[in-house]
């Protein structure tokens, strides 16, 4: 019978001496994650883990709660990505020298029984994509001060590209008391690809470029995953670079 399945890969760079990426692949629960930490070479890794095996942990009993209706995939999402957060801040004051690590979190999940229905979790700059009879669509807008700066017509986006700040955060897990995740449903078809990248990719590649790499080549996630990410080292591989692709198969 087919279904929604992942395949992930995360690749420490070129530049960087540890990978502070992590992702989940959950096939059997219909989801799938990204996380990319920051706050330190250990704190990094450690806040995205966290983040990761939260998801791990409770996404069957996620999975159980939407198939049965008991609550909105909103409040599911919410609720699991506010668990994350609470156990970040929990590691951090178990462990002062932990204190200021955070990461982003990008999540899809397909909800049961409604192979044609999804819904995006995000947090910080992360990103979803749908790619579409060889057209690539944005689902999700980076928590930043570029994107604000580029809501309010202060950049142009070229002028975004080098800009000094370009790499700040305005949400991300851990590092403030409450998580604010953005969360939106998504209509899916069979045919579809959907992508979830740490900022690794998206520093390397423009989404055109993006564009350009799923439409040559093996289709497959597995196939669509190592072009990205070689396509990203090619360019320099200047952070570390996570993809998952998810697929009707």
């Amino acid at each position: 019978m087919s279904t929604w399945i992942g395949i992930g890969r995360s690749e420490t760079g070129l530049v960087r001496s540890s990978n502070q990426d992590a992702f989940a692949v959950i096939d059997h629960t219909g989801m799938w994650a990204v996380a990319d930490g920051m706050g330190g070479h250990v704190g990094g890794a450690i806040a995205a883990q966290i983040a990761i095996s939260t998801v791990q942990a409770q996404a069957a009993s996620a999975r159980e709660q939407l198939r049965s209706g008991s609550v909105s995939p909103i409040d599911a999402l919410t609720a699991l990505i506010n668990h994350a957060h609470e156990a970040i801040l929990a590691r951090a004051r178990s462990q002062p020298k932990l204190k200021g690590m955070g990461t982003t979190l990008v999540l899809l999940t397909v909800i049961p029984d409604q192979t044609s229905m999804a819904y995006v979790a995000h947090i910080g700059d992360s990103r979803a994509y749908r790619f579409r009879a060889g057209v690539l669509t944005p689902l999700t807008r980076d928590h930043s001060l570029i994107e604000k700066y580029l809501e309010r017509g202060i950049l142009t986006p070229e002028t975004a590209k080098t800009h000094p700040e370009r790499h700040v955060l305005t949400r991300a897990l851990g590092v403030t008391a409450t998580a604010a995740p953005t969360i939106a449903g998504c209509a899916m078809q069979e045919d579809d690809l959907v992508i979830l990248c740490s900022d690794g990719l998206t520093k390397m590649l423009e989404d055109e470029d993006i564009q350009r790499v799923l439409c040559d080549g093996d289709p497959s996630p597995a196939g669509t995953c190592d072009r990205l990410i070689a396509a990203a080292l090619d360019r320099g591989g200047e952070d570390n670079v996570t993809v998952v692709v998810v697929a009707y198969r």
